[in-house]
């Protein structure tokens, strides 16, 4: 992707009370921030991304105008402090029915070429529109009537496509958005990790092997395993399984980024790891059994100690991106 640079007064999209943008002081907002800077976003076709599409993404994933009872919007299950997580086990649709699976991170989505636990949609652009239809029960064609009935989102829509609003464009623009939200810029992209951490970066390229599946710079291989979580539930949760229909990926789930790891408890796909130490234990103890569990889970017999060390480096991963929520238009 070719580079894009910003107008310097659209700089503070994606800031903190500095007016700094996230990652890296006087970058532009679409910059990769320290850490990511060799990888490329991946791109929709007829959806380049542009700085005014990103802003009013980031004003529509705030708006509860987008669901259909206008209670609720997509930072309802995807909050700015908890790293666009939502600290439950499974978050509450618009119809006040539960969700089966964790809200995971939105961190980095950018970078997918799947996405949901199971991967069953490819893309932003195909993964926003399902979410925003299951989760917040929108009838895209009624809340793009109301957004063009509001006079402050006009000039907006009209920056970043020439035109009114549209399901269409509503749904590039939260794609833009959320390919602008990027971490990086952590401890470990710093290289200023404590001495604790760096004994729990030893591990994880090492004894404890993690680094096979949690491939640096994202932390994630992109692919899916079994490790065994929830496998032993009555009616299992089968994971990939639900879009392939293939025997061998029953139970398989996409590997989650560790990349601001620290701030999105409960962990795994069903919530059922309370602290980052009762996931990394699990994991570190080879999964949990099961017919299909990836014979890469192996127990790594770690102390207590090391187990500890592995935490302090997850730690690292936490990046420095202030984030500022925005006001809704009227």
């Amino acid at each position: 992707m070719r580079s894009l640079y910003l107008p310097v007064l659209l700089l503070p999209f994606l800031s903190g009370c500095s007016g700094e943008p996230a990652g890296a002081s006087g970058a532009n907002i679409l910059a990769a921030p320290l850490g990511l800077a060799d990888l490329q976003l991946l791109k929709a076709e007829g959806n380049d991304l542009t700085a005014a599409k990103a802003e009013l993404g980031k004003v529509l994933f705030f708006d509860t105008r987008m669901s259909q009872s206008g209670k609720m919007s997509c930072a309802s299950c995807h909050h700015a402090d908890k790293a666009f997580t939502d600290g439950q086990a499974f978050s509450t649709k618009d119809n006040g029915k539960k969700n089966s699976r964790n809200s995971p991170t939105m961190y980095n989505v950018g970078y997918y070429p799947d996405l949901y636990w199971d991967g069953r949609t490819h893309g932003l652009e195909e993964n926003v529109p399902a979410a925003w239809k299951g989760q917040l029960g929108a009838d895209p064609a009624a809340v793009a009537k109301t957004l063009n009935g509001i006079a402050g989102y006009k000039p907006m829509f009209q920056t970043a496509f020439g035109a009114e609003a549209s399901e269409q464009n509503i749904v590039q623009a939260l794609s833009s958005f959320l390919r602008a939200l990027r971490s990086g810029n952590s401890k470990f992209d710093q290289n200023q990790l404590s001495e604790q951490a760096k004994a729990g970066k030893d591990l994880f390229m090492g004894k404890a092997g993690c680094v096979v599946c949690h491939t640096p710079p994202l932390f994630t291989d992109r692919l899916f395993h079994n490790v065994g979580i929830g496998m032993d539930a009555a009616e299992p949760d089968l994971g990939r399984f639900v879009k392939t229909k293939s025997d061998a990926d029953k139970g398989r789930f996409k590997t989650p980024t560790l990349r601001e790891i620290a701030k999105t408890a409960p962990y795994f796909h069903d919530g059922s790891a309370q602290t980052l130490k009762d996931a990394v234990k699990v994991m570190a103890g080879g999964g949990k059994d099961n017919a299909n569990k990836d014979p890469l889970l192996m127990d790594k017999k770690l102390s207590d100690a090391e187990l500890d060390q592995l935490v302090a480096f997850l730690e690292s991963l936490s990046g420095d991106v202030p984030f500022t929520a925005p006001q809704m238009p009227q």
